[in-house]
């Protein structure tokens, strides 16, 4: 072991050896960790350790800031502070390297901890990042003592040519491994290949389809359908899951009268349904696009419960990811609504990973947060006054439903636009109560009634219009909605913490 490490070896080329040690931890540690569970990764340890402490208004602005490019974001975040982190341990390790060396093994054995604390962490999850860490340290060791060398050649002479070739081996290890993790990983759980053998379950009564009285043909609106590849998605997985079928199982336990188990073909030998369904994530801000509507296929889990028997006292169901997301749903909106779903496919085709394959829940009139879990392997029925579930913990409202409002998609905001009739359009939504009317202001005049679109049901959003005589100037526009209720859109403005925003949108235009 190196005690003292040469001052000749440079600030760069400290950092360059630090990093690629650290790297090596992450990607060594990758590697193992497909052999383990790929949650234990030490990189996705890391990442999902700051996603549970990262602060709310820090998440809500990641969420504004980048949608659903947050997770890359928070990625390139991560190997930023790791290169600086790691050049902090480069210029240590030039000076007490056996400093250094501890501290990386101590960082290492702190990653370890924290994949012990992830949910389902057995034993095994530690072995991935101390694995990694002895190859770390074993990396930062080689290439100080490749530098060393013989100490009297000087630093240009073959210390410096020992010191390049030992740090392109070692890089070229850590690439190797990684591109190793990544392969193996693909091939022991090839989730494209489980994928594309699904089969749609055959529904017996297919969902209405969308009319053309419903999809207006109106450029620039929000079609009715959301594409699966443009629907939104939230959610705290850095990593996706990857879980096959053949690996999926449901279990439904808690307050009941008799445990459920469900492996994939089972639940595929029960009558499948569909429905059309708007799906809206509690931190859309007002007049945001985390909201979408798809026809999901899947099974009733009114039926699922009715099957295990709920206790009368229970209340709620903690529904838990494979990740170890938790969500509570009313138990009442679960047995009482016939379009809540265990779905299995979107749009006549198979989830797509990033929205829960193999299978996810569908809620009706609930945000997100309570209702939608991707990924889903457990129902654990029970109470709210005895569990909490992940957003809960962290001041979110135990329950939530969705909030009426309403969004302009055309014009875009500060168009320039000619004089005369300009098209306003857009769309409006109260899952569980259905829209009645939508209304649009411009400056401040008086509430014009829209044309609403036909509707499809009350748990879909709703298309409208509205021909507007514009005249010159600048004029900013509002919308609101009234839903079936009568309960008309406020106008206060309420960030989405912690149950929902309210608030008018409006854009500005200008008409010349």
């Amino acid at each position: 072991m190196i005690h003292r490490a040469p001052r000749e070896l440079g600030h760069l080329a400290a950092a360059a050896a630090a990093t690629v040690a650290a790297a090596t931890v992450l990607a060594v540690g990758h590697l193992v960790a497909v052999f383990v569970a790929p949650a234990a990764s030490p990189f996705f340890v890391l990442g999902a350790t700051v996603v549970d402490n990262t602060p709310k208004w820090l998440k809500d602005s990641a969420i504004r800031w980048f949608g659903a490019n947050d997770k890359l974001a928070l990625a390139i975040s991560m190997g930023a502070v790791m290169v600086v982190a790691a050049s902090l341990l480069g210029e240590l390790a030039r000076r007490r390297f056996a400093l250094a060396a501890g501290g990386l093994t101590v960082l290492g054995v702190i990653v370890a901890f924290l994949a012990l604390r992830r949910p389902s962490a057995t034993f095994w999850f530690a072995v991935p990042a101390l694995a990694g860490t002895l190859a770390g340290v074993a990396a930062l060791t080689v290439l100080f003592v490749s530098f060393s060398g013989s100490e009297p050649e000087p630093a240009t002479g073959p210390s410096r040519r020992g010191f390049l070739l030992a740090l392109g081996g070692v890089t070229a290890g850590v690439v190797a491994a990684g591109v190793a993790g990544r392969y193996l990983a693909t091939r022991l759980r090839d989730i494209a290949a489980d994928r594309a053998a699904f089969l749609l379950p055959r529904v017996a009564k297919p969902a209405p389809p969308v009319s053309a009285e419903m999809d207006l043909p109106v450029q620039g609106i929000t079609p009715f359908v959301t594409d699966a590849d443009e629907f939104y998605r939230v959610d705290t997985a850095l990593q996706l899951p990857s879980l096959t079928r053949g690996e999926w199982r449901l279990r439904i336990h808690g307050m009941v009268e008799r445990e459920i188990r469900l492996d994939y073909d089972e639940l595929l030998s029960r009558d499948a349904v569909e429905s059309v369904i708007t799906l809206t994530c509690v931190s859309n801000e007002v007049g945001g696009d985390l909201l979408g509507t798809a026809r999901w296929t899947g099974y009733r889990l009114a039926d699922l419960l009715a099957e295990a028997g709920p206790s009368r006292d229970a209340d709620m169901v903690l529904s838990r990811s494979i990740d170890g997301f938790t969500a509570s749903t009313p138990l009442a909106a679960l047995t009482g609504n016939q379009d809540a779903l265990l779905a299995v496919a979107m749009n006549g085709e198979a989830l797509p990973v990033a929205h829960g394959y193999p299978a996810r829940m569908i809620v009706p009139g609930l945000y997100g947060y309570v209702s939608a879990t991707k990924w889903v392997v457990d129902l654990e029925v029970t109470r709210f006054d005895r569990t909490e579930a992940y957003w809960t913990r962290r001041g979110w409202a135990p329950t939530a439903p969705i909030k009426t409002a309403s969004r302009i998609d055309v014009p875009a905001a500060f168009a320039t636009l000619p004089a005369g009739e300009v098209v306003v359009a857009g769309v409006a939504w109260a899952q569980g109560r259905g829209i009645r009317a939508v209304e649009v202001q411009v400056d401040d005049g008086a509430w014009q009634e829209a044309t609403l679109a036909e509707a499809y049901s009350i748990d879909t959003w709703r298309q409208w219009t509205w021909r507007w005589d514009a005249s010159p100037g600048t004029h900013s526009l509002r919308v609101r909605a009234t839903d079936a209720t009568g309960y008309i859109q406020t106008d206060e403005r309420v960030p989405p913490f912690p149950d929902g925003s309210t608030g008018h949108h409006s854009r500005v235009v200008t008409i010349r």
